[in-house]
């Protein structure tokens, strides 16, 4: 299942070393600030970003059409809900699955001699790669916002994925399947969180009628 699933037929480390060995001192620079992006700590500060936008956002709303501006509140709410959630599953997830599997990584596979590692050194639990997840869940929880910040989501998630081969540290395979894992964790609670609003609003529309 290894071989086939996370190997590739070998094709897992012939990207590695294609993405890996290509070097350049403004490169290693650029990419390691996509690691240093990507890590979980960026989550505040993202969040507080989301926060003020949706201040800006949901008044604004309100100066239009009436139904549009309930539309927006409930599009950032779910946003901001989606995020939250998403981050704190995907830690729990991640705490629990990359010390079970507890996968090599690039450096304890090939030596560190024969890689390239820019940053922090590590040699086990790659699988999946927590930055990628985080990416994920950033590029994902923002696509409802339109396009611009699809735009910059997608930008966040190529560039953090990548970073993680080029700096050493992960294989693709690991960034393809936090990308997975992540993907999936957004989509169930995009739904819960769905319904969730959807019901809120049915029942405070039943509780208006009554009155």
């Amino acid at each position: 299942m290894k071989d086939l699933f996370y190997d590739w037929g070998g094709l897992n480390v012939w990207l590695f070393h294609a993405i890996n060995d290509v070097r350049a001192d403004w490169l290693d620079q650029f990419m390691l600030l996509g690691t240093q992006l990507g890590e979980h700590t960026s989550f505040s500060p993202m969040l507080c970003l989301l926060m003020l936008a949706a201040l800006i956002a949901v008044p604004r709303a309100f100066a239009g059409l009436p139904g549009e501006a309930e539309k927006i509140t409930h599009l950032w709410l779910g946003v901001i809900a989606v995020f939250a959630i998403g981050y704190a599953v995907d830690g729990l997830v991640l705490g629990w699955l990359k010390p079970y599997l507890d996968f090599s990584r690039p450096a304890m596979v090939f030596g560190q001699a024969n890689i390239h590692v820019v940053g922090e050194l590590k040699l086990r639990n790659s699988f999946p790669s927590g930055h990628s997840t985080y990416a994920m869940l950033v590029c994902a929880s923002l696509w409802p916002l339109g396009r611009w910040w699809r735009a910059g989501g997608a930008f966040f998630l190529v560039w953090v994925g990548v970073s993680r081969i080029s700096v050493g540290a992960h294989f693709p395979a690991d960034v393809i399947g936090g990308f997975t894992i992540s993907l999936a964790i957004v989509l169930v609670v995009r739904w819960i969180t769905g319904a969730l609003i959807e019901f809120s609003a049915a029942a405070r529309s039943d509780l208006h009628h009554l009155r």
